[in-house]
């Protein structure tokens, strides 16, 4: 089996994901996945298209990732590797589909209004 590619992204956040046949190793940025998401809710999104399929032990994933926040990356990193195994194998699609592993979420931040210390926030009424 050759590398297959696909690409992720959520807020800032992009992934960029190579994944071949192994056993189960997945690196990101040079680092292993538990040195890059010490938390175990992060390793746990990361993981669950593979634990779906039971595909967990079957690929060796390797990752660029940058920009963004590590949960933007992690979701970044679950949609990369949900499009990856549905070019290895379309079947799988219908199940990841189900999950909802293959919809980008597309909510991005509202910019910062003029006249306002945030998007919505307004600076406190004063009468006097």
């Amino acid at each position: 089996m050759e590398v297959v590619n696909a690409l992720g992204r959520r807020k800032a956040a992009v992934a960029r994901v190579f994944v071949k046949e192994g056993e189960g190793k997945i690196t990101i940025n040079k680092r292993d996945l538990e040195v890059y998401f010490p938390s175990g809710i992060l390793q746990y999104i990361v993981k669950q298209p593979l634990n779906k399929l039971g595909a967990a032990e079957k690929y060796d994933i390797t990752v660029n990732l940058n920009g963004g926040g590590f949960k933007g990356q992690a979701e970044a990193l679950r949609l990369a590797i949900a499009r990856a195994l549905v070019k290895i194998n379309p079947e799988d699609k219908t199940a990841l589909k189900a999950e909802g592993f293959m919809t980008r979420d597309s909510r991005e931040v509202e910019r910062k209004k003029p006249g306002r210390p945030k998007a919505r926030k307004r600076f406190q009424f004063s009468k006097r």
